[in-house]
């Protein structure tokens, strides 16, 4: 069998050939078709009701509860007893999580159980089923100081990164484990897998998988972060704008076991102290911003995230999958139109066949095409899905839109041309009211948002990547809040993310994906879109504290009355605003329910200087698209000079894979 791996670093190109040699003799494969052609799918050949189940405690090298001992962490293991028995290794598929035993995995909020003995019975969700009769092994691995593990959950620091990291090296031959939690019998992995590992999980577990990959572990082939952070810093503050009431110690106690509580406080007052509620960046945050050692990673990566994720904010994907660019690594997107949901419960049919795809490629090297697809999928309306060869696309570029006054107080326009030196307009945040309440009442002149709107489109209009709005704007007060929203207004159907299910109706009927036994079934409850009919759709968002104008890591007091200019980041996004609909900037204060108000005793009210406030939006065709969609005259776009970079400025992104929780949580 033949094995197809591209990497973009001539030292993956050498650790190729060695594990093709390897894979050759090791990896369980189907037979090959009667013309003798390599297999491209891995079969479900393997019993999964006689598969290996066991634990081992694998030695992470920290002492985070300071009992003076390293601390270990519970992998639970399911891997073929036909594959053990032929002396054949597998790859590893892992899932390392906080949550098996506080709160639940899935949309059924799966635990971990286990026999008398202590030995696993039920591994949350659906890998296990679906993957171990295929050739895989499953590794469910407890966090630090959560259920069977040793330590302190320390919420996406050295702790929790190691807990998954000391698993990847022990699978891989450098680490150690032990057979019990507390013995000295050693637990060696190396006779029964090929250290090659795929990490996988949603939120917190997907965030974990984002950690371990930027420290660029040997072994780690591919990771599939679901709605994941990528810093922690922009989990719990916007640029200084608190998103939370709480910081990082609630998560901390609220997923570690009643033991690690007990002997974990000062990993508790370490997490309250190294995160104040100022919202300035600390050396806390430094530890917990994968972004910054994106150079580092060197497994492929498969992105998914919901669009209107507000757990989970949308910023975390478009900033990892920028740096992830930045420096060629191997990957692929999905972009949904839910909340805070897994792929399972919004395409499942298409996501089972994709991920099987994708590991079969990366850990078992099959050469089945999915690295030459296209590199995005992205939702459109509720189960209606488009394909990007490259995202963004090569037509993307920064196009710089202004803000202009209009006939009524508070309701401008939104053009290519400047306003005039002067031009103002003014609101007084009201902490009640957010994003929805300014665009249900955009055209009408209200005191607590300026909403600036294009004229109709003649034809669509795409956006597609992350944008930024820069506002200068003179306060009264001595600290206040920004928020900068894009909004498509107009009459639409899309998946309700408002509501509880943010975007799916969970049903009775179940479906069945792989094998199952008494104790663990492979059949899962159904899900459907929920929908929503909708007057308008807000599709990017961003926050600030305005006292970050002069450095966005640290915040100060304003001086009332003066100018102050800042730029905010808004999220990545994806979206088409129909012809026939508007496009609308809306700059306000406090967004209600998203980020906190200000801590002054009245409200702010702040003057925006229309002349120097801009946004600069990813409009796929540039500022001609826009003139063409708002003017409603053709206006052909220029042909580039022989020799000249492509419209959009910027070199042809690598197609497809190609390289030249609880409130408050994240479950």
């Amino acid at each position: 069998m033949p094995l197809h791996i591209r990497g973009s670093r001539p030292a993956r190109r050498s650790l190729a050939v060695a594990a093709a040699a390897a894979l050759l003799s090791v990896v369980p494969a189907p037979a090959a078709s009667a013309h003798g052609a390599p297999p491209r799918e891995s079969a479900p050949v393997y019993a999964y009701d006689d598969a290996i189940r066991e634990s081992v405690w694998v030695d992470t090298g920290l002492d985070g509860d300071r009992d003076g001992r390293t601390d270990r962490v519970a992998a639970d293991i399911i891997r073929p007893r036909e594959a053990d028995q032929r002396g054949r290794k597998v790859p590893v598929i892992m899932d390392a999580s906080p949550y098996y035993s506080c709160c639940g995995r899935g949309n059924e909020s799966q635990r971990k159980t286990y026999d008398a003995q202590g030995n696993p019975v039920q591994f949350p969700l659906f890998y296990d089923n679906y993957f171990v009769p295929r050739g895989y092994a499953f590794v469910a691995v407890d966090l630090a100081g959560t259920n069977r593990s040793d330590g302190c959950d320390d919420v996406g620091g050295r702790s929790d990164v190691r807990s998954a990291k000391a698993v990847v090296d022990w699978l891989n031959g450098r680490g150690r484990a032990y057979t019990t939690r507390t013995g000295s019998e050693r637990a060696r992995a190396t006779g029964w897998t090929t250290g090659d590992t795929g990490m996988i999980g949603k939120s917190w577990d997907g965030t974990i998988a984002n950690g371990v990959a930027a420290t660029g572990v040997e072994g780690l082939r591919t990771i599939v972060p679901i709605g994941a952070i990528s810093s922690w810093y922009d989990y719990y503050f916007a640029q200084g704008a608190p998103l939370y009431d709480s910081g990082p110690e609630w998560l901390s106690d609220h997923v570690n076991s009643p033991d690690a509580r007990a002997r974990c406080g000062h990993v508790q007052r370490a997490l309250v102290d190294g995160a104040p509620r100022t919202g300035d960046w600390t050396p806390l945050w430094t530890e917990r911003d994968h972004v910054r050692d994106a150079r580092k990673v060197k497994a492929s990566v498969f992105v998914v995230h919901g669009q209107q994720d507000l757990n989970v904010r949308a910023k975390h994907f478009g900033q990892w999958w920028d740096a992830l660019a930045a420096q060629g690594v191997e990957r692929k997107i999905w972009l949904s139109g839910t909340g805070h949901v897994d792929p399972f419960d919004f395409r499942r049919a298409e996501w089972v066949r994709t991920l099987h795809r994708w590991f079969d490629h990366y850990l078992l090297g099959y050469d089945n095409g999915i690295d030459r697809e296209p590199m995005a999928d992205i939702e459109r309306a509720p189960d209606q899905w488009s394909t990007d060869r490259v995202w963004p696309p090569r037509a993307t570029t920064a196009t710089t839109l202004r803000p202009g006054p209009g006939a009524a107080p508070g309701v401008g326009t939104l053009g290519l041309l400047p306003s005039r030196p002067g031009t103002t307009e003014t609101f007084t945040d009201a902490p009640a009211l957010g994003e929805l309440d300014w665009a249900a009442h955009v055209d009408s002149s209200t005191p607590s948002k300026a909403g600036f709107l294009s004229p109709p489109l003649s034809r669509d209009l795409r956006l597609s990547g992350p944008s930024r709005v820069t506002v200068t704007a003179t306060p009264d007060t001595t600290s206040a809040h920004l928020s900068a929203v894009l909004v498509d207004i107009g009459p639409d159907t899309i998946r309700d993310y408002t509501a509880r299910g943010e975007g799916i109706t969970t049903l009775a009927e179940r479906t069945c994906w792989g094998a199952s036994t008494t104790g663990d079934s492979a059949c899962f409850k159904e899900t459907r879109a929920k929908t929503a009919d909708v007057g308008f759709t807000v599709f990017s968002r961003g926050w600030a504290d305005l006292g970050t104008w002069a450095d966005a890591k640290k915040g100060r007091p304003l001086t009332p009355g003066k100018a102050h200019t800042i730029t905010l980041d808004l999220a990545a996004a994806d979206h088409v605003v129909p012809a026939g609909h508007r496009l609308a900037l809306i700059i306000g204060g406090t967004d209600a329910g998203l980020i906190d108000p200000p801590p002054t005793p009245t409200a702010p009210t702040l003057t925006l200087d229309l002349a120097r406030t801009t946004a600069r939006l990813p409009v796929v065709g540039g500022p001609w698209a826009y003139l063409r969609a708002t003017s409603g005259v053709p206006h052909p776009a220029p042909r580039p000079s022989p020799g000249t970079a492509p419209l959009d400025g910027v070199a042809e992104r690598p197609a497809a894979t190609r390289v030249p929780g609880p409130a408050g949580g994240t479950r």
